[in-house]
């Protein structure tokens, strides 16, 4: 499996893409996924260029990026998780 690099996105990117940060952290090690997680708010992505495989958000992101985006709303429900869990790993294969 190739190394991935993850963008976190929220509203701010201050405390809600910090939250998402840990537990993507937490997955990505206990199932041995290599991965570089970064984050940011959803103004970062109007510039273009992002330097990531795909994006875990929180927030609604314009469909203008050009990259896988994964809705990221469960880590802060918990509702469907495994789900979002389950769509990041696939990002792996």
């Amino acid at each position: 499996m190739a190394s991935q690099r993850i963008l976190v996105i929220c509203g701010t990117g201050v405390a809600t893409s910090t939250v998402v940060v840990t537990k993507i952290r937490e997955f990505c090690a206990s199932k041995g996924l290599d991965a570089t997680i970064t984050q940011g708010k959803v103004a970062d992505t109007l510039r273009g260029n992002l330097n990531a495989d795909f994006i875990v958000a929180t927030t609604q992101v314009p469909d203008s990026v050009g990259i896988p985006v994964i809705a990221g709303l469960p880590f802060l429900t918990g509702m469907g998780l495994d789900k979002v869990y389950a769509e990041i790993e696939k990002q792996f294969e």
